[in-house]
């Protein structure tokens, strides 16, 4: 179920805080760490580069016009795929 219009989009508080100081400083290759991977994405964060965790590690993620209304999640797996078992074998 999608979330309320009525509520808005969710973005973690600190991590709009630290964005915004940021574009302050204006030193835009630096990269922002968060473990908020429910946060949507929106304009406002275009061009900055996201350390978002995976459980492990955290995995830059460039955010582009793209990617504006998803979340940051779908830009981080959480699962790696080694392949079946039975594919092993054959070789």
């Amino acid at each position: 179920m999608a979330r309320s219009t009525t509520k808005g989009p969710f973005i973690h508080p600190s991590l709009f805080k630290k964005v915004a100081a940021l574009r302050l400083s204006g030193k835009l290759a630096m990269i922002i760490q968060t473990y908020s991977r429910k946060s949507l994405i929106v304009p406002d964060f275009v061009g900055i580069t996201f350390g978002v965790y995976n459980g492990k590690k955290f995995i830059p993620v460039l955010v582009t016009e793209d990617m504006v209304g998803h979340k940051f999640g779908e830009f981080s797996p959480t699962r790696t795929y080694l392949g079946h078992g039975a594919d092993k074998k054959k070789k």
